[in-house]
């Protein structure tokens, strides 16, 4: 099969592998679509340093089933599928507790968090255990629904993890893909007004289309400053889901009594300052979210299936396989939302 082959850190190859088998438990799927995640640009990149090499990136698939391995009941050849990339026993302490995305024989197909990384899908099939695949709802395009799990994601650490109700007020700092995914589904929760922060005017463009009540851009105007003209008592909720220390520090210095924040963008281990004493009187509280789980998966497919999130509105790019440098290429522009790869 063909796939996009990252041997090195700026050395990603297109080259011919060996289709995999299915074993017990596991199923074969061809993929149809895979989104682009940042990510997988950071690995590309060598800015994700978390990297073993050689490695097939992606993370955000759905296809249609091509074999199946022995013991599977759940799906058949044939059968259009979304696929959960982060794997999990279903047996450990953590799994019987509803928190998979904790499990102790965790694994990922093509993205990152646990040690067992494996074969991704910026390829024409992947491999994985059939405990990973929900049924794709024939309403959903595959363009769409291979955005199940940044949504899946999206909904985890707005809805599960920072507990958003409605008429709440929402700063979301950073528009990319999965920011984009928390306005929607920040929207969808009925927040009241809602702030997107980007230094890309394409990005807030796409932000205001999308729902955002304002846009802030801090490449164009002190962005502490502007929020607090639009919402003079503060946010209930702000997001962080850039990724630069810079979008982390905005966000802690957003902070009043009572306020909720979560770490969601920034993945790579770099350090902020809080003072204790501050925190303590404000009583503002820290989540963060990372992966997904089963809850969140069910969660997101309903939101789509029923048009409250429409990830297709934020694909930017789309390109085949053949293509993965140009999709790098403009996963390093800030003229671009979501990236599609079709296999």
């Amino acid at each position: 099969m063909l796939a996009a082959v990252l041997k090195e850190a700026n050395q990603l190859v297109l080259e011919e592998v060996p289709t995999p088998e299915p074993g017990p438990g596991e199923v074969l799927v061809r993929i149809r679509a895979c989104g682009f995640c940042q990510t997988d640009y950071k690995a590309i990149t060598g800015r994700r340093k978390n990297v073993t090499f050689p490695l097939i990136p992606g993370h955000e698939p759905a296809g249609v089933v091509a074999a199946v391995g022995a013991h599977v009941s759940n799906v058949k050849e044939g059968d259009a599928v979304i696929v959960q990339p982060s794997g999990y026993c279903g047996l450990c302490r953590n799994c019987r507790k509803g928190l998979t995305h904790y499990c102790e024989h965790a694994y990922t197909t093509g993205g990152d968090g646990p040690e067992d990384v494996r074969p991704g899908s910026f390829a024409e099939y992947t491999l994985t255990g059939a405990n990973t695949l929900y049924p794709k709802p024939p309403s959903l395009e595959f363009e769409a629904a291979c955005q199940t799990e940044p949504v899946s994601g999206a909904w985890k650490g707005i809805i599960q993890m920072s507990q958003l109700t409605v008429g709440e007020d929402v700063v979301i700092i950073g528009t990319g893909g999965i920011g984009m995914y928390c306005l929607m589904v920040a929207k969808a929760a009925g927040a009241g007004r809602l702030i997107a922060v980007d230094v890309s005017d394409y990005a807030l463009e796409t932000a205001r289309k999308l729902g955002a009540t304002h846009t802030v851009n801090p490449s164009r105007e002190d962005a502490k400053e502007a929020i607090a003209a639009i919402l003079p008592e503060g946010a209930d909720l702000i997001v962080e889901a850039a990724g630069p220390i810079e979008a982390v520090n905005l966000m802690v210095s957003l902070l009043r009594r009572g306020t909720r924040w979560n770490i969601f963008g920034i993945t790579t281990h770099e350090t902020f300052a809080l003072d204790g004493g501050l925190m303590h009187f404000l009583e503002a509280r820290m989540d963060s979210s990372f992966g997904t789980n089963s809850l969140a998966m069910e969660r997101a497919i309903r939101l789509m299936e029923r048009g409250l999130v429409r990830p297709e509105l934020a694909i930017s790019h789309r390109f085949p396989l053949t293509e993965i440098h140009a999709a790098v290429e403009a996963m390093g522009s800030p003229e671009r939302n979501k990236v599609i790869i079709l296999p």
